[in-house]
């Protein structure tokens, strides 16, 4: 299987929508993401290396968001 990842902006305070995130691909899909500190803004979610989600200038996704796009990726 391919790898999940969130990487969140530590300085910014995304960590916790990163473990919320995280949380509920575990509860949904049954599937671990590795959260990946950062700096500089970013919350990004990859499958592999594919972006499936990320922060951008007036969006921020949403957990049910994140998991909905690593479901309908690995359909």
């Amino acid at each position: 299987m391919t790898e999940i990842s969130i990487t969140y902006c530590r300085p910014c305070g995304y960590e916790k929508r990163a473990k919320e995130a995280a949380a509920l691909l575990r509860t949904r899909l049954g599937l671990e993401a590795t959260l990946v500190p950062g700096r500089g803004g970013i919350f990004e979610v990859r499958l592999g290396d594919k972006v499936l989600a990320k922060r951008a200038k007036g969006h921020f996704p949403d957990a049910a968001e994140i998991v909905a796009a690593v479901a309908a990726a690995r359909a």
